[in-house]
């Protein structure tokens, strides 16, 4: 292969600009302008937006029902070659959206061996490419993991494996992870299950799965304190898909679960938009759980189709969602080492070049729509004064007497036998037509 870093991918596209909401450019943002202080940060560092690799590079639009369509200048190229190609593509888009973050799969930077040792060299050589680039890009890496689910050797999973062959090779998987993202900088570590679940009860020895899982988990743990790699750790819940019970559920499963094996103080959750959705839960839902737990951590940016039942991963776009999320979010203090991670793929008819820049445009343009209109949520205590006022029982009487744990049975039967109930309304449609009302005003 003799490209450069001369090359282009991306021709047709200069540096994608703020235009503002006006603007009929397609190749530029109406919303977010990295620049702009919002309640004292840029938006940039408020948002801290990423691109993932696996959808963005290595997907080809294929689906079970059809072959790939996605028009790709670098898929001219195999094997390492075409590997190469990848980072050379992906740097180029990263300068012209000018994203301070990316994230990858282990496989996706680089092609599987025949055995761990050749995939470890294949790995290394592009590592060492992927840091030339960083050298002079402003673009980080916001996390990387290790894909334990697409290899046939994963087909009872990995840490959950039946197999401790395949649980020996996993560790050794996520050794190289865990040197990678040292040596990268990652500033999060992430493990998403992918196969970590199981199908059946008849033939799953649960608590041996569980606490292996745990084992797992705390063996990261030490070899990052022995390598002196300090990234936050982050788990991925979800519920399904691709097996039938995922370990990692959803927030509340995933926060008892840490607990449960003395894991919490060293992980967060890296929630997905989509993921929540399957779990029969709203994206805000799974950050609220997460943000009062203090294990919000980071998040993969997309939304799911509701009239579907699995994982469209599509680019956010939904105001009212992104509005909420980043009410979560700005009430957690912002995601520390975090970011909004797009793991978001263009739809299989979305399949030229120029698609990507489109559809990551959208998605930076509504959560940044998001982050404003959460912001002024905020500083008008919108949200804050509904609450307070709802549950304002709680704070004198009876009510701050259970608060503060000096009231008991007996008193609270004395308390019921002397007075009449009478509840207040939820204001549920007023309080959705004030948001309705931020949303088009802001």
């Amino acid at each position: 292969m003799t490209q450069t870093k001369a090359n282009t991918y991306f021709g047709s596209v200069n540096k994608i600009a703020f235009e503002g909401k006006d603007s009929k450019n397609p190749f530029a943002f109406k919303y977010y302008n990295p620049e702009e202080q919002i309640g004292g940060k840029t938006m940039k560092e408020h948002l801290r937006f990423s691109v993932a690799y696996w959808h963005t590079f290595t997907a080809d639009g294929s689906d079970p029902f059809g072959a790939g369509t996605m028009l790709r200048p670098w898929d001219k190229y195999k094997g390492m070659d075409l590997a190469k190609a990848r980072v050379e593509a992906a740097f180029e888009l990263f300068e012209k959206l000018d994203v301070p973050f990316f994230t990858f799969h282990d496989r996706d930077i680089a092609p599987e061996g025949n055995t761990l040792r050749e995939t470890n060299k294949n790995l290394d050589t592009i590592i060492e490419m992927i840091k030339d680039y960083m050298k002079t890009s402003n673009t980080k890496l916001l996390w990387n993991t290790a894909n334990m689910f697409t290899n046939p050797r994963f087909v009872h999973g990995a840490a959950t494996s039946c197999n401790a062959d395949v649980f020996a090779y996993a560790a050794a998987q996520v050794k190289k992870g865990l040197e990678t993202a040292k040596e990268l900088g990652a500033e999060n570590y992430v493990f998403w299950g992918g196969r970590e679940g199981y199908e059946t009860l008849l033939n799953t020895d649960l608590k041996l799965e569980l606490d292996n899982l745990a084992r797992f988990m705390h063996m990261a743990v030490d070899y990052a304190k022995e390598i002196g790699y300090t990234g936050q750790f982050l788990i991925e819940p979800k519920p399904k898909e691709p097996t039938t019970h995922q370990y990692d559920t959803d927030a509340q499963t995933t926060i008892s679960f840490l607990k449960t094996y003395g894991l919490e103080e060293y992980f967060k959750l890296n929630l997905e938009a989509n993921h929540a959705t399957l779990a029969g839960h709203t994206f805000e839902h799974e950050l609220r759980v997460a943000r009062i737990n203090g294990m919000l951590g980071s998040v993969d940016a997309n939304q799911g189709n509701t009239l579907l039942g699995w994982d469209t991963d599509e680019f956010p776009t939904d105001l009212y969602t992104t509005t909420l999320a980043m009410y979560e979010i700005l009430q957690n203090g912002g995601l520390g080492k975090g970011g909004l991670n797009f793991d978001a793929k263009v739809r299989r008819t979305s399949f030229e070049p120029e698609d990507l820049f489109y559809a990551h445009i959208a998605g930076m343009d509504a959560f940044a729509r998001g982050l404003k209109v959460a912001h002024k949520l905020i500083e008008d205590h919108v949200i804050e004064d509904a609450i307070a006022k709802r549950y304002s029982s709680f704070t004198e009487g009876i009510g701050l007497d259970i608060v503060q744990g000096k009231a008991n049975f007996h008193t609270l039967e004395a308390y019921a036998l002397n007075n009449e109930i009478k509840n207040v309304s939820g204001k549920t449609e007023y309080l959705k037509a004030i948001l309705n009302q931020y949303l088009l005003e802001v």
